[in-house]
């Protein structure tokens, strides 16, 4: 006969944590992102395949979007986990 046992239930503390950290992945993620944007367009600006970008790549795809998914992503990733007084 075999021992089935109820999971535990999850405390509101590990519940907080794993939120937490859910959170700082997915900052992570969106930095990442981020850098791979500005890292593209700065390869699109070397031209290896034909004409660079275009001035309206510049003003709003590229190093832009890049810029505002590192500064998102390093915000989310970056907040500290709430305490409990």
């Amino acid at each position: 006969m075999k021992n089935y046992r109820k999971p535990k239930q999850e405390t509101e503390a590990q519940a907080r944590y794993r939120r937490h950290r859910r959170l700082v992945r997915i900052g992570q993620v969106l930095m990442g992102l981020g850098a791979l944007v500005a890292i593209a367009h700065w390869i699109a600006h070397l031209a290896p395949t034909g004409p660079g970008p275009s001035p309206m790549e510049d003003i709003f795809i590229g190093y832009p979007t890049g810029a505002l998914l590192l500064l998102i992503g390093a915000v989310i990733a970056g907040r500290t986990e709430t305490k409990n007084h």
